[in-house]
C-alpha cells in the first residue's frame, strides 16, 4: 500500500497535476476533498466552513439517484468483480451486457429495439449522430447530413454533440466555425404546463420542412434542457417534432441522458408527450452513479437501414464497450429503481422543493423559481458568484454546483424530507450571497 497522504499534500498535488472540468490549469479555487460518501452525504477529509460532511444536492451531476455506498449496487459490483471486470466486446459477449440491453428495450418506448453500449453520454450522442448519418447514406441519400435542434440545448463535449449545443453564449461558442454547421430553431417557449404556442409549433414545422432534403435528424433534450439553462418546456412540442419528422422523412433523436430514469416524474421524459424517437441516448443515472456507461437505442428501421448499406456495419467500437462491471451495476440500479415506488419518491421531493424554494422568489436578484420532478431551479438576473454561492451552501451543510445565472438542485431520490428542506435552505442562501 502506498504511504497515505495528508489532505494538504493531496490538494497540493491536485493543484499541480489534476485538470478539473470546465476549469483552468491550475485551478483558481481549491476543490473540496471528499474522503468517503454514504447515503446522501459526502464526508470531507477536513472541515470546510465548519462542516465535515455535506448533503449532496447534485446527485454527482445527476447520476447518483440511489445515493452512495448502496448495498444492492455494492453487491452487484463485488459479485461481478469476482467473475470478470472486463472483456472485449468485439467477437465476445457476456450475460451482464445482454441482460442490460434486454432491460433497456423492455422499459424504453416500444419501437426502440436495439442497444449500442458506449462509454459516456457524450459518446452516446456521437453514436446517435453516426447512426443517423449512416442510415441516410445507406439509403442512397448522402446529402442528408445536417442536424436540427433548438437553442438552449446541451448534448456533451465531444465534436458532434458540441455542434448541437447552443451556439451563442454556450460553453462551446469558442468552436464556432470549426464545428459542423447545424440548423437551430428558436428555443422552445418556457413552461412545462404552459399552453402550446401555435406560432412556435409552426416555426418548427416550417424549419424542418424547408431543410428536409439536407436534414439527417432532429435532436433535442425532451422536456428539460439541462446544462444549457435548466429550462422546462411543454411536451406538446415533442409531438410537433414527431409529426413533422414523419411528414418530411427526418429521424428524431431524444437525448435523455439527464432526464432518463425518473428525474422529471416519468421514467423517460418522452412519456410526457406519448411519443417515441427513432434514436434515444441514455447515461448519467444508468449505473446509479457508480461507473461511466451510456447507451444509444434505435428502432429496427434504423438498424436495418444501416445494415443494408455499402458498409453494412456501424463503424464504432469503444475499447470498454459493454464493460461487464458497469453493465452489471446498471442492471442492478434499474432493478433497484423499479422495485420501489420511485414515482412517489420523486413526487415527494418535488413537493419539498416547491415548498422550500418558494421563499427564493422574493429574494433580490432572483428572476424565476421553477420545479419539475426532482429538479429545483433558482434563476438569477445576473451571473452567479460561484465562490460566494458555494461557500453559502457549504455553510448550510449542502453541496451545490451553480453555473451561469443558475443555482439548482437535483437530489438523489432517497433524500429525506429534512434533507430536502436543508437543500432548499442552502439554495436560498446561495441565491442571497451569489
Amino acid at each position: 500500500m502506498p504511504e497515505p497522504l495528508t489532505p494538504g499534500e493531496l490538494l497540493a498535488l491536485d493543484r499541480q497535476h489534476v485538470w478539473h472540468p470546465y476549469g483552468p490549469m491550475p485551478g483558481k479555487a481549491a476543490p473540496l476533498l471528499v474522503e468517503s460518501a454514504s447515503g446522501v452525504r459526502l464526508r470531507l477529509a477536513e472541515p470546510v466552513e465548519g462542516q465535515d460532511e455535506l448533503v449532496d444536492g447534485m446527485s454527482s451531476w445527476w447520476s447518483a439517484v440511489h445515493g452512495y455506498n448502496h448495498p444492492v449496487l455494492n453487491d452487484a459490483a463485488h459479485g461481478q468483480l469476482e467473475r470478470m471486470s472486463h472483456v472485449m466486446f468485439g467477437g465476445l459477449t457476456h450475460e451482464p451486457a445482454v441482460r442490460l440491453a434486454k432491460r433497456l428495450v423492455d422499459i424504453s418506448p416500444e419501437p426502440l429495439q436495439h442497444v449500442f453500449l458506449a462509454d459516456s453520454g457524450s459518446v452516446s450522442v456521437e453514436v446517435a449522430v453516426k447512426m443517423c448519418l449512416q442510415y441516410w447514406r445507406s439509403l442512397g441519400k448522402p446529402r442528408k447530413q445536417r442536424l436540427l435542434t433548438w437553442r438552449g440545448g446541451y448534448h456533451g463535449d465531444t465534436w458532434q454533440p458540441m455542434s448541437v449545443c447552443d451556439p451563442d453564449g454556450g460553453m462551446h461558442e469558442l468552436w464556432q466555425g470549426a464545428l459542423p454547421r447545424q440548423i437551430f430553431a428558436d428555443a422552445p417557449p418556457a413552461g412545462f404546463d404552459a399552453a402550446p404556442d401555435e406560432a412556435y409549433a409552426a416555426h418548427l414545422r416550417e424549419l424542418i420542412g424547408r431543410h428536409a432534403e439536407e436534414l439527417a435528424a432532429v435532436i433535442v433534450e425532451p422536456v428539460v434542457q439541462g446544462a444549457g439553462g435548466m429550462s422546462f418546456h411543454s411536451p406538446a412540442y415533442l409531438r410537433v417534432l414527431r409529426e413533422a419528422c414523419d411528414e418530411h422523412g427526418v429521424l428524431l433523436v431524444f437525448d435523455e441522458i439527464a432526464t432518463g430514469f425518473g428525474r422529471t416524474g416519468a421514467l423517460f421524459a418522452a412519456e410526457h408527450a406519448g411519443v417515441a424517437p427513432d434514436v434515444m441516448c441514455l447515461g448519467k443515472a444508468l449505473t446509479g452513479g457508480y461507473l461511466t456507461l451510456a447507451a444509444t437505442l434505435c428502432t429496427t428501421a434504423v438498424a436495418d437501414g444501416i445494415s443494408r448499406g455499402a458498409l453494412p456495419v456501424l463503424a464504432h467500437g469503444p475499447t470498454f464497450m459493454g464493460n461487464p462491471l458497469a453493465a452489471a451495476v446498471a442492471d442492478a440500479s434499474i432493478s433497484l429503481l423499479l422495485s420501489q415506488d420511485w414515482g412517489q419518491e420523486v413526487k415527494r421531493i418535488e413537493a419539498g422543493l416547491r415548498n422550500g424554494l418558494a421563499a427564493a422568489a422574493d429574494l433580490p436578484g432572483v428572476r424565476e423559481v421553477r420545479v419539475l420532478g426532482a429538479i429545483g431551479v433558482v434563476q438569477l438576473d445576473h451571473e452567479v458568484d460561484m465562490a460566494a454561492a458555494t461557500r453559502a451552501a457549504v455553510r448550510e451543510g449542502v453541496w451545490l454546483r451553480p453555473f451561469r445565472d443558475l443555482i439548482y438542485t437535483m437530489p438523489p431520490y432517497i433524500t429525506g424530507d429534512d434533507d430536502v428542506a436543508r437543500i432548499c435552505a442552502a439554495v436560498c442562501a446561495a441565491a442571497r450571497e451569489g
